[in-house]
């Protein structure tokens, strides 16, 4: 597809009024206080060179919308800057914006586009507003708080395992390749807790630096970290689930007395760092907490 055309497919999509249907280099957002996020997925990095354009587009933006829900955020539009490359490829992603901009009432405000080399890697960024947000930081957690967290942990973790060719359940590969942002409860727990945000690259580094942030330390029990069903039948593992990432659940602190559906998994304490107990039994911190992104060399 030329820039042309793709950005002519772009206006059949939902348009955010201050878009000026794609045909200024700016927008013009009159939105109020807005929370702004932005993430970038790269091909071979963040997702298989496999993976269905359709659902590469579904995770670019469900990514985003995942942090708006952890500041209990409405979504208000996105910016989509997109490396135009394989036809075939382009029309698929195209596909997958449109159910993912529909699923979550989402609009397009602007973006950009560039030419991929060939044989380059993908590179995709999304930057997402979100309006109407309480915004609790993850830096507010207090001494005695309880550390919460939504759904289940490790589905996607198990559907990575799944996409690279073991076979499993196609909700297991689903959670990896479509994850659902926590838009609705997001804006439910924003105005009450303390601290929240979204676990992207595994639960137990991601509690580590809500506790790192807020200066406390936090200690989680394995037990009691929620699994779904199809991955105790997959799996079962709780340490691997703990440290997989993708999930796109909401982690929270908030009194240990708080009333919720989620999932209470450990407490907020004095001092610094990260403990992990079986029921009381101490256990050894495995050597990675999940996912961060290194220097290659």
């Amino acid at each position: 597809m030329t820039e042309a055309e793709f950005i002519a497919a772009l206006r059949e999509l939902p348009l955010h009024p201050a878009a000026r249907s794609l045909n200024d280099d700016t927008a013009l957002l009159d939105a109020g206080p807005l929370v702004v996020t932005t993430d970038t997925l790269v091909e071979g990095v963040h997702f298989l060179p496999t993976d269905p354009a359709q659902d590469v587009a579904w995770k670019l933006v469900a990514t985003n919308l995942s942090d708006l829900a952890a500041k209990g955020a409405t979504p208000e539009g996105i910016l989509l800057n997109y490396p135009l490359g394989d036809d075939a490829w382009d029309r698929a992603f195209l596909e997958g914006l449109a159910d993912v901009l529909t699923t979550f009432d989402t609009r397009i405000i602007g973006g950009d586009t560039v030419t991929l080399p060939a044989n380059a890697p993908r590179v995709l960024t999304v930057t997402a507003f979100g309006s109407d947000a309480a915004a609790p930081a993850r830096s507010g957690a207090r001494e005695g708080d309880a550390l919460y967290v939504t759904g289940t942990i490790g589905d996607a973790g198990a559907g990575l395992a799944i996409a690279l060719a073991k076979q499993g359940p196609a909700e297991l590969l689903a959670a990896y390749r479509r994850p659902q942002p926590r838009l609705a409860d997001g804006r439910i727990l924003a105005p009450h807790v303390h601290a929240m945000m979204d676990v992207s690259d595994g639960l137990l580094i991601d509690a580590s630096r809500m506790a790192l942030a807020s200066n406390l330390a936090v200690s989680v029990d394995l037990t009691r970290i929620p699994l779904s069903e199809a991955y105790r039948a997959f799996s079962g593992d709780r340490l691997a689930a703990a440290t997989a990432g993708d999930d796109y659940q909401l982690l929270f602190a908030a009194p240990a007395e708080f009333v919720t559906d989620a999932t209470r998994i450990g407490a907020f304490s004095s001092g610094s760092g990260l403990t992990l107990h079986d029921a009381g039994v101490p256990v050894l911190l495995p050597p990675s907490l999940g996912y961060e992104h290194r220097p290659r060399g």
